[in-house]
């Protein structure tokens, strides 16, 4: 799948947005993520809320083999490229864990649609999803990837793969690596440096000392005052 589409199906579909990376855990590692996660989320948080996203943190949602496949599946949805990393390494498979706890109305679809696609993989290769190539876990993916063209079984599969690709997608383009990768800089600092002094010059116009003094950069004062109020070069 194209990265880009998926940012088309992103902006089109109906998807919450403001959703800001967090860290999953693992048991072995619970102390250590719910300590960082408490350091990241604290900014604006109340007392209640922190303790609300240390419990969840602190909480394992998916069983090993449900994240495996999650991470399977995100890397299919965004898949490394020349650009930049993948779904996985950006961290996307915590976000999706975190996502379920937080929500979780997502627990539900999410674990049946896991669940329907391991069937699948067992009826037709008789292996695990996990377990198979790249190219078999492509073949079951496509024929729930796009709502359009899905025929017979594979309807039931297309609303989990909605929900999956709606949160790979928001989880990977709200962190650095995907804002990076969508080239969005957003608004930066930066110093107006006045009209080009060719185009005063054309158009016989100067700056008066008020904006001289308050909007322009020294050394632009100095380059424009050295003309005249008749475009002509001072000096």
């Amino acid at each position: 799948m194209d990265r880009r589409e998926n940012i088309k199906v992103l902006l089109a579909g109906t998807v919450a947005t403001g959703f800001l990376l967090t860290t999953g855990c693992k048991e072995d590692k619970a102390a250590e993520i719910v300590a960082k996660g408490a350091e990241n989320l604290s900014y604006g948080r109340t007392a209640e809320e922190k303790l609300v996203d240390q419990k969840l943190m602190a909480e394992t949602f998916f069983t090993e083999k449900e994240k495996k496949m999650v991470t399977i599946l995100s890397d299919i949805i965004i898949p490394k490229d020349e650009v930049s990393g993948s779904a996985s390494e950006a961290g996307v498979p915590d976000f999706i864990e975190f996502m379920m706890k937080d929500y979780p109305k997502f627990q539900t679809p999410m674990r049946g649609g896991l669940m329907w696609l391991e069937n699948q993989s067992l009826a037709e290769y008789d292996k695990p999803f996990a377990d198979l190539s790249s190219e078999q876990q492509l073949v079951l993916v496509d024929r729930i990837a796009w709502p359009d063209t899905a025929e017979g079984e594979a309807k039931n599969g297309v609303p989990f793969f909605n929900l999956l690709r709606n949160l790979t997608c928001t989880g990977f383009f709200t962190t650095e690596m995907g804002i990076k990768d969508v080239g969005y800089v957003g608004n930066r600092p930066n110093q107006w440096d006045g009209v080009p002094d060719e185009v005063l010059k054309k158009y016989g116009l100067s700056y008066d000392e008020k904006t001289l003094s308050q909007c322009l950069k020294v050394e632009d004062q100095q380059k424009i005052a050295q003309w005249d109020d008749k475009g002509n070069l001072i000096g």
